[in-house]
């Protein structure tokens, strides 16, 4: 490790891992903002589930750089190709768990909020998600830390976050920009998912005593 390359450094380092988790928050972001409607549609109508899964999952197999590359012919060498292309890769993870998060709210749940006069929105967001919460955020940890990963890739056009620090070293044969470059990027997946575990715990207080 090059110490001397790292303090010389620490404004590079600084925006690069900025730039991450702006990526990275983006992309959850907007895939959630896609996803969430869309689950509801495949629960209100359960035959577009099935179609739906299908074409997130195989957007979800385009391998990232083919991805990107089709993209820029529309969006160029942008953050709005970097954005679109992870969104594209949280929506299978997130469509998947919200659906299942939902479905797994028990019917005389569902009967008792009507019985006591709830209208379907505030069902929905009073009573529906709460439950499903678990399996939601369990969701949105699976897609953050995969995003995370991934964020990495869009160095290749001219994005990346702490994956300029990988072409850097790759660059030069350099190997304090690389490690430097993979402890940020495994210390923001592990924060991401602590804070995402902290944030359900906060949510969902009568989950504490089912857990203790």
């Amino acid at each position: 490790m090059n110490w001397r390359w790292i303090a010389s450094n620490l404004d590079t380092i600084r925006d690069a891992l900025i730039q991450h988790v702006q990526l990275t928050g983006l992309a959850l972001l907007f895939g959630f903002l896609i996803a969430f409607p869309l689950a509801l549609l495949a629960i209100r109508w359960p035959r577009l589930y099935t179609p739906s899964l299908a074409l997130t999952g195989v957007l979800f197999t385009v391998p990232s750089l083919a991805l990107f590359i089709l993209l820029m012919p529309f969006t160029g060498l942008s953050m709005a190709t970097s954005l679109i292309g992870l969104t594209i890769y949280t929506l299978l993870i997130l469509f998947r768990n919200i659906v299942q998060g939902l479905r797994g709210v028990a019917p005389d749940v569902r009967e008792a909020a009507r019985a006591l006069g709830y209208s379907r929105a505030r069902q929905l967001f009073g009573v529906e998600l709460p439950i499903a919460l678990p399996v939601i955020v369990a969701g949105i940890r699976i897609a953050a830390v995969t995003i995370i990963g991934m964020v990495t890739v869009t160095a290749l056009i001219g994005q990346g976050g702490l994956g300029r620090l990988f072409i850097t070293g790759f660059t030069l044969d350099f190997t304090t920009p690389l490690v430097v470059g993979f402890v940020l990027s495994v210390a923001l997946a592990v924060a991401v998912d602590l804070l995402l575990v902290a944030l359900l715990y906060w949510l969902t207080p009568w989950q504490r005593g089912v857990r203790g």
